[in-house]
């Protein structure tokens, strides 16, 4: 396996802890009381209505929850000792995690924008570092995944 410039196994794994901060505070505020969130609760914006509308849950399992989960679970893939792996399962289940995080986020924004009709800010944040990580594992694959391009 290619090693990753140095910056990204930093970086990767700061956007992922930001991502567990983010969506611990969500989760508390599942758990307890959405008023809890300091987001505008007035318009477009407003944190509670999202973080309490129907879609907030998916098989009964809140959104927060499974985020958290996700940013745990990528805290541990993005880790440098992960990054330098030679095993291909590593890299792997990091492409596949973020793929799979990615399109639950545009599945988020969908119902944010054109079911529930309000935006949490606290959520665009998750979402924008669930896109960061995205960008991160995907650039960085075929240096991680090897790539049949050859420079010569």
């Amino acid at each position: 396996m290619s090693r990753v410039a140095r910056p990204i196994p930093t970086l990767s794994v700061v956007l992922a802890l930001a991502g567990v901060g983010v969506s611990t505070y969500l989760t508390i505020a599942h758990y307890t009381s959405p008023e809890i969130l300091a987001c505008s609760a007035s318009g477009t914006i407003d944190c509670a209505r999202v973080t309490t509308s129907a879609q907030s849950a998916v098989l009964g399992i809140p959104v927060a929850v499974l985020g958290l989960g996700f940013f745990v679970a990528m805290s541990v893939l993005c880790l440098p000792v992960a990054w330098r792996s030679d095993r291909r399962a590593v890299h792997l289940a990091r492409l596949a995690a973020t793929t799979i995080g990615i399109v639950f986020v545009l599945w988020l924004v969908y119902a944010e924008l054109f079911i529930i009709g309000a935006i949490c800010l606290w959520c665009t944040v998750a979402h924008v570092l669930a896109f960061g990580l995205f960008a991160i594992t995907l650039v960085t694959a075929p240096d991680t995944l090897g790539s049949e391009v050859h420079e010569g």
